[in-house]
This record gives C-alpha cells, sequence and structure tokens, in this order.
C-alpha cells in the first residue's frame, strides 16, 4: 500500500513537473540598449513635462550646454522642463551611437523637430553628445551637449 502511494505521489509529481511551461526570461538588455532607452524616454518625458522622470536620470552634477553656448545645472534642466510650452508635432530620434568606456558611455544621436511657431510650421534638427555614468547599477546623464544642425 505504502509504495503504491509513493508511486501515485511520484506519478504526480512528473505529470505536474512536465506539464508546466518553463517560466519565459526576459532577454537581458545590453548597456547600448538601455541608454538609448533612457535618451528616448528622457526626449518624451521633456515633451509631457514629466520633471519627476527626468530628475530621476540626471546625476547631481548634471551640466548641459545649449545651442547658444549657455549653460545650466540639473535645476535648470529641470525648471526648463518645467516651463516648456512649444506645440511639437513629431520628434525623432535617430543615428545612434553609444560607446562605453567601463561605467562611463558617451552617446551621440540627432533629434528631428518639427513644430508650430507663430502660427507656421518649423523644422529644427538637433545633433547630441550625452555622457553618462554607472552608478549602482543605474546610469545616470551626467553632461549633455547639443548643436543645430544647419542646412549646406
Amino acid at each position: 500500500m505504502r509504495a503504491a502511494r509513493l508511486i501515485r505521489l511520484l506519478a504526480c509529481t512528473i505529470a505536474i513537473a512536465g506539464s508546466a511551461s518553463p517560466v519565459a526570461s526576459q532577454p537581458v538588455k545590453s548597456d547600448q540598449e538601455i541608454i538609448i532607452e533612457r535618451e528616448k524616454a528622457w526626449n518624451e518625458a521633456f515633451y509631457r513635462k514629466d520633471v519627476k522622470f527626468i530628475e530621476s536620470i540626471l546625476a547631481d552634477e548634471f551640466m548641459s550646454t545649449y545651442e547658444d553656448g549657455s549653460r545650466a545645472d540639473k535645476k535648470k534642466e529641470l525648471a526648463l522642463t518645467a516651463a516648456f510650452d512649444q506645440q511639437v508635432v513629431e520628434a525623432v530620434q535617430d543615428d545612434f551611437t553609444v560607446k562605453i568606456f567601463g561605467d562611463t558611455a558617451v552617446v551621440w544621436f540627432t533629434l528631428h523637430l518639427v513644430g508650430i511657431k507663430q502660427g507656421q510650421k518649423a523644422e529644427l534638427t538637433m545633433s547630441y553628445t550625452d555622457v553618462w555614468t554607472l552608478r549602482n547599477g543605474n546610469w545616470l546623464c551626467v553632461s549633455a551637449h547639443s548643436t543645430r544642425v544647419t542646412a549646406k
């Protein structure tokens, strides 16, 4: 009797184990993929005025240099986000290049903007160079530089 119960228990265990689907593992993202995702999320958050998200991805010592040569720290970058009031119709980031140097990454990309300025359609292309650092397993931006691309 005891042997029959043991065999039945084993059979049930094997049946359950065989019918259980393996847990689908999530593909591991590369640092390059993570940083590109953060760049895209940052851009989208800016247009939504999502100060909290942007604050979470900028290092405390963040500095930005804008196309006019002016500079801003994290506090000013967040204030500019909160005050954003332009009408953006389309914003496309492309041509990403990400180079990793240990716990530091440099990202180059292009941003193509279409918006409405003074009632007229306006188009603008910007080139960005951003520097990210890995802290406690989290990529944070420490520096951003933007340059307006002019037609040749």
